[in-house]
C-alpha cells in the first residue's frame, strides 16, 4: 500500500465503509461552518484501499517527511456513534498524541493547532471521562 499523500492541511482518512449515510453526515458536519462561522479545513481521503486499517497501520503509512500536523481518522467508532468522534492524531508530538473529537468540534482543534493558537495538550487535557473532546 502506498504512503498517505502529502498535504499541508489536515488529512481526514476514512477507514470504515459500513455506513455511507454516516459518512455523508460526517462530511456535512465537518464541512459546514458552526454558529460562529468556524469550520475545519481537511483534505479527505475516501479510498477503500484503507478499509479497516488499525491506527498502527495508518501511522506506518505517514511519510517520514510530512507537513500536516494532524491526521483525523473516520473509523468504526466514528461511524457507530451519533456524535461521530474522530480519532485525531498529532503527528508532530513525540510520542504522538491521540484523542477522540466529536465531529462538530473538529474545527476547534484543527483551526487552533494550524494557527498555533493552542497546543495539542490543551485539547487532550479537556477530554471527558470517556476520552472524547466535546469542546471547552
Amino acid at each position: 500500500m502506498d504512503m498517505l499523500p502529502e498535504s499541508d492541511t489536515t488529512l481526514l482518512l476514512r477507514t470504515d465503509f459500513s455506513d455511507q449515510k454516516a459518512w455523508e453526515a460526517l462530511r456535512t458536519t465537518i464541512g459546514s461552518p458552526n454558529e460562529d462561522g468556524f469550520m475545519a479545513y481537511a483534505e479527505v481521503l475516501d479510498d477503500r484501499a484503507y478499509h479497516d486499517l488499525t491506527t498502527e497501520q495508518v501511522l506506518a503509512l505517514v511519510p517520514e517527511v510530512h507537513q500536516h500536523r494532524l491526521l483525523a481518522v473516520a473509523d468504526k467508532t466514528t461511524m457507530d456513534s451519533s456524535e461521530m468522534p474522530l480519532l485525531v492524531i498529532d503527528l508532530f508530538e513525540e510520542p504522538r498524541g491521540e484523542i477522540r473529537v466529536i465531529a462538530n468540534e473538529f474545527w476547534s482543534i484543527e483551526n487552533n493547532l494550524s494557527l498555533a493558537n493552542m497546543d495539542f495538550d490543551e485539547f487532550a487535557g479537556a477530554v471527558d471521562e470517556d476520552g472524547i473532546f466535546r469542546g471547552f
